[in-house]
């Protein structure tokens, strides 16, 4: 059978193959009526046309790729990053290409032989941003996700309303009665854990204690962090905010070992929102990101400046989810 062409949907349609160009390239509009798009939308999929993208991309002197840049793939956050990400890009005839740093956080090998020539452009975690120096990326358009809008190197900036999620987090809290905090923070130095940080001393009240105790993004890494910060019953907090979900995990299996009960001695909540919160007992009060969306907008941003477009937009809301791992403090 013969593959149609963008002639024959031209034919179908009525119209000329610039206008099909025009639609199928999602350059139609102030261009093309809606009405004149949706015909030659339509007329293309009962053909079942598809672009020859090859052949586009020698004619535009592109590959319509963007690499999409994550600390690891045992991180499911990063997962649904991608799944946003993907989704736009192929609305718009993108692909994208995941690239996991091996090391998690640290420097990465180049994945091409040259990234100029295989890529449009690259987003970036603020989490893997070594990465950039191996893959040559720096002359690309980079988008920066989760990192400090004030650096000069990104095209464009995704971030998530880190701060606020903390300042739910502690708020809800000191809701409860909570007056000593632990910070399980991570061992990691990126710019969203200082901004956690920065959030939870801002938020608590003068007449709280905090203590910081840091520890690697793994369950027992944090398990034996917080086994050693629990051991003392005198100085023991009422309250964990931890930085992630992988994190409040390992506190919690460190409290039961201990005999601690969650929340009755000890109230845990975690950040993200990950499929583990609601696998572990009690369930995680955490903070809920959403990942897809993140990686959605910054496709969204990618596009926009490949198109010579400014691109702004407010962080990303967050919210907290309580459950079962908060409650009242426990009395003295």
């Amino acid at each position: 059978m013969t593959r149609p062409t963008s002639r024959d949907v031209a034919t179908a349609a009525g119209v000329s193959q610039a206008t099909v160009s025009l639609v199928l390239g999602d350059k139609w509009r102030g261009r093309v009526s809606e009405r004149t798009a949706g015909l030659v939308r339509e007329t293309a999929t009962q053909l079942g046309y598809r672009p020859n993208l090859a052949a586009r991309n020698l004619r535009l002197g592109t590959t319509r790729t963007a690499l999409l840049v994550v600390p690891a793939l045992t991180n499911e956050f990063f997962a649904r990053v991608y799944t946003g990400a993907a989704r736009i890009a192929a609305e718009h005839g993108f692909g994208v290409v995941l690239y996991p740093s091996p090391d998690g956080t640290g420097p990465a090998r180049n994945p091409f032989a040259s990234a100029r020539a295989a890529l449009d452009g690259v987003i970036a975690s603020s989490m893997a941003a070594d990465a950039l120096h191996a893959i040559g990326g720096t002359d690309l358009p980079l988008v920066m996700l989760d990192s400090d809008p004030t650096a000069g190197h990104a095209s464009a900036h995704v971030n998530l309303d880190i701060a606020d999620g903390m300042r739910q987090a502690t708020e809800h809290l000191l809701t409860h009665g909570h007056r000593r905090f632990l910070h399980l923070a991570s061992a990691i130095d990126s710019w969203t854990f200082h901004i956690r940080a920065q959030a939870l001393a801002t938020h608590l009240g003068p007449h709280t204690e905090l203590r910081t105790v840091r520890a690697p993004l793994s369950v027992d890494a944090a398990r034996t962090a917080m086994e050693t910060a629990l051991a003392t019953p005198h100085d023991r907090p009422t309250a964990i905010i931890c930085d992630d979900d992988i994190l409040a995990a390992g506190a919690c299996k460190a409290a039961r070992r201990l005999g601690l009960r969650v929340p009755d001695d000890l109230s845990v909540t975690g950040f993200d929102d990950l499929a583990l919160a609601t696998a572990v007992e009690p369930e995680l009060t955490t903070v809920h990101l959403p990942a897809e969306h993140v990686g959605e907008q910054g496709m969204t941003a990618l596009l926009a400046v490949l198109e010579g477009t400014p691109w702004t937009a407010p962080d990303i809301p967050v919210t907290l989810i309580p459950r079962a791992s908060t409650g009242p403090a426990p009395t003295p």
